[in-house]
């Protein structure tokens, strides 16, 4: 891991050992401690892949997507001041956010939409320690009380869920050879503007942004 790169242009040192079980030791170390270093690449990497457009993951045998919505919070990633809140729909999408990730801050806390199917969660993350700071549910199919708290569960689960495998998706991309030759490099080209999102992106960020 010598020369590992972060995507906030740090570099990292760690004794030869395996790179997955590197990774994994300092991702429990900096949630234990409550360090959110983590938390903020986990939801930079997000963002820039949630703008490529698509399914980010297959949840259940469904593809997951993900759109930033509205507020989103970039901080420093050693506990600086320095903050910076964009707000608006398409916000987190904007020049000055990635302007702002290029110049070293990342994302600390967002509001996302997963689109799973036909359901729709709508989802507050906050990087300290990826917790659900506030959810939107989809709309509730049963009509008894005791139902509906059983169907609350469910997706709640369900979204709790989601989010894990999102982190999943991460980890495996963090721990591996390609992220500082590969990830990392064509994060820092989107974060200059040198590489645009796909037509249809936008498209599902306007429809977002009505609904």
């Amino acid at each position: 891991m010598r020369g590992d790169t972060g995507v906030d242009g740090g570099a990292t040192e760690e004794e030869t050992r395996d790179e997955a079980q590197v990774e994994r030791d300092k991702a429990r170390e900096q949630l234990l401690r409550g360090r959110a270093y983590l938390g903020r690449e986990f939801l930079t990497w997000l963002l820039w892949r949630s703008e490529s457009g698509g399914a980010l993951v297959d949840f259940e045998g469904t593809g997951l997507e993900v759109l930033y919505m509205g507020r989103c919070t970039l901080r420093g990633v050693n506990g600086d001041v320095t903050e910076m809140m964009a707000k608006g729909t398409l916000a987190p999408y904007s020049e000055n956010v990635r302007h702002s990730l290029d110049r070293g801050l990342l994302v600390h806390q967002a509001r996302l939409r997963f689109t799973h199917g036909e359901k729709v969660y709508e989802v507050t993350l906050d990087a300290e320690f990826l917790d659900i700071r506030a959810a939107k549910l989809p709309e509730l199919m049963t009509e008894e009380a005791d139902d509906q708290l059983l169907e609350r569960l469910y997706l709640t689960e369900q979204l709790s869920g989601m989010v894990d495998a999102l982190v999943v998706a991460f980890m495996q991309v963090r721990a591996s050879r390609s992220w500082s030759k590969k990830i990392v490099p064509e994060m820092k080209s989107w974060m200059k503007g040198e590489s645009e999102a796909p037509k249809a992106t936008k498209v599902q960020l306007a429809r977002a942004a009505r609904g």
